[in-house]
């Protein structure tokens, strides 16, 4: 098994806690936690500043304020599992806040409770985790193999095992509804929901069919978008809306759907591109979190079928659109017509591997190795 780097969020989170409480979401086997064991001092098992709410132990100690007070740093893990959290959370921190930071970890709950407003607003900087990506690894042709094949979490990438790839992905998936689910959602048929997780990798790429899914499912289309949707709030899954104007016919409501783990699909085509879905959404993700942005991740897609696979926006401005291909060289027709015809400043086609080629002076040929080089992703 092989040592993975210190991830990109630890320094920006250690600055934060010097100011207000951090709260760390992200995908279940993300790294979360060890991410927060990492910043405590002389971190051990058993280290009384970190508590697990699903600990008997821990839950009695997180109640009685039972933490070493030598410990400037302390993080609750899994709290959000607690019942009127929030305000347990904002007791500690209006009562301790000029001896003690807190660092609150957890997935769906804290993501969707960020969402809505509550008591707690100004008092914490939220951040999202994201799976390993090739700049965090090293710009090398084995990490994006790697990556590539085994995707970004760090188990599955640390072993680099085929055979425990695809036990890890069904541990993780029955994981994540039968028990994750359950405590964010009342579900009856968790059994339906676990063939829908297991489906959507074949239907990722292409705009999404919530009717079609439905039928395939036997049940209504709106019980099969609520499942997305609360697949999508465990960080399952995301979507990305179209982009566009008049001027493009651009489509206006239809949705493509992605992983967070892209190591599930089997097409090699489609993986990679949803290999670069998740490394744009990490880059939106931590230019919004770190410095306060609001980004967006895209599609372009006209009404006679042209697409563009993504387009990224800063303050509703857009910054370059990327067409995935494995190998292909030769530039899309998609990407010159709407280079004519959007105000989008560069235009890239990302290969997996292959030679850099300049087309003309706002688009290019690249391979995604450069590419994390030449748009500084995270």
């Amino acid at each position: 098994m092989s040592q993975l780097p210190i991830r990109y969020l630890s320094q920006f989170i250690k600055n934060d806690l010097l100011k207000k409480m951090v709260f760390l979401g992200g995908p279940r086997q993300v790294g979360k936690t060890t991410l927060a064991q990492s910043l405590i001092n002389n971190y051990r098992d058993g280290h009384l500043a970190y508590m697990n709410w699903d600990s008997n132990e821990d839950r009695k100690s997180i109640k009685e304020r039972n933490w070493p007070r030598s410990q400037k740093l302390i993080v609750f893990d899994e709290l959000h599992k607690l019942k009127g959290w929030r305000n347990l959370i904002k007791g500690f921190y209006d009562t301790l806040k000029n001896t003690h930071s807190f660092l609150v970890t957890g997935s769906a709950r804290l993501d969707h409770f960020r969402k809505g407003g509550d008591s707690l607003l100004g008092r914490y900087h939220y951040y999202r985790l994201h799976p390993y990506s090739l700049p965090e690894l090293g710009n090398t042709p084995q990490n994006v193999k790697d990556l590539f094949t085994f995707g970004g979490f760090p188990e599955a990438l640390s072993e680099k095992d085929p055979r425990e790839l695809r036990r890890w992905h069904r541990t993780r998936t029955a994981r994540l509804v039968r028990t994750d689910l359950r405590d964010l959602e009342n579900v009856s048929d968790l059994d339906k929901v676990e063939l829908l997780a297991e489906e959507l990798p074949r239907r990722v790429g292409s705009p999404l069919s919530v009717k079609s899914l439905a039928e395939d499912l036997e049940v209504d289309p709106k019980t099969a978008r609520r499942w997305i949707d609360i697949l999508d709030s465990l960080y399952y899954c995301f979507q990305i809306p179209p982009f566009g104007s008049p001027k493009i016919r651009a489509v206006k409501k239809e949705q493509k759907l992605y992983l967070w783990d892209w190591s599930q699909i089997e097409d090699e085509g489609i993986r990679f591109e949803n290999m670069m879905a998740c490394q744009l959404l990490k880059f939106c993700h931590y230019h919004e979190d770190v410095n306060g942005f609001k980004m967006e991740l895209r599609y372009i897609r006209d009404t006679d079928k042209r697409e563009v696979d993504f387009v990224v926006l800063k303050n509703k401005i857009p910054l370059f659109a990327v067409e995935c291909k494995l190998k292909d060289q030769t530039p899309s027709p998609h990407l010159y017509y709407f280079q004519q015809r959007t105000k989008v400043p560069m235009f890239y086609q990302v290969i997996l591997e292959g030679k850099e080629k300049q087309i003309n002076d706002g688009m290019m040929v690249t391979s995604f190795e450069s590419f994390c080089r030449l748009e500084k992703m995270i």
